[in-house]
């Protein structure tokens, strides 16, 4: 039975870690030159979840790819913007899934983070899925408004887990809201 129980932990594990975020599009706000661009990719490059990092100057845009294995926070890139002087306009994050469940307005732990989905069909999500970050300041503030009408949980307005996400995990862990 010990055996057993170690052989299922092993095998969750292993889900866990291989369903990660493998890339991203950044858009900054607050851009006005290409020194204010260069800012930012020299603070991107610094964020030690970061493989590579490209610039697309027309669009204030970057595109980011993670290091493979590694928990990827998007609050670091968020706080790496920031401390460059800018903004995150919007976020977009692509997430390696591996039969995984979602729903509107349901949670679900994914590469280490939690998700909370809003605006979804009920469905199974396998291979690689683009995902909007929702959270204050990840996106514009209609935006954050318009979606905060898809769910009545406080954790869409904390970005932190609450009662009411303790199937998913505990409360006080950082929540990512996202949508497809």
């Amino acid at each position: 039975m010990k055996k057993l129980v170690t052989a299922f932990v092993l095998l969750i594990a292993s889900l866990i870690t291989n369903a990660q975020i493998t890339k991203a599009k950044l858009v900054a706000s607050g851009l006005t030159c290409s020194m204010c661009s260069k800012a930012i990719y020299e603070a991107l490059q610094k964020v030690n979840t970061i493989e590579n990092v490209k610039a697309n100057i027309k669009e204030s845009s970057y595109n980011i790819v993670f290091k493979k294995d590694v928990t990827v926070s998007p609050d670091d890139v968020k706080k790496a913007v920031e401390d460059a002087g800018f903004s995150v306009a919007k976020l977009q994050v692509t997430v390696s899934f591996d039969n995984v469940e979602i729903k509107n307005d349901g949670h679900v732990k994914v590469g280490g983070i939690n998700l909370h989905f809003l605006n979804v069909q009920p469905q199974t999500l396998n291979g690689e899925k683009v995902l909007t970050v929702l959270d204050k300041n990840f996106e514009s503030a209609k935006d954050f408004k318009k979606y905060a009408g898809y769910t009545t949980m406080k954790c869409f307005a904390t970005g932190v887990m609450e009662s009411c996400c303790s199937d998913s995990g505990k409360a006080g862990e950082r929540i990512y809201h996202v949508t497809i």
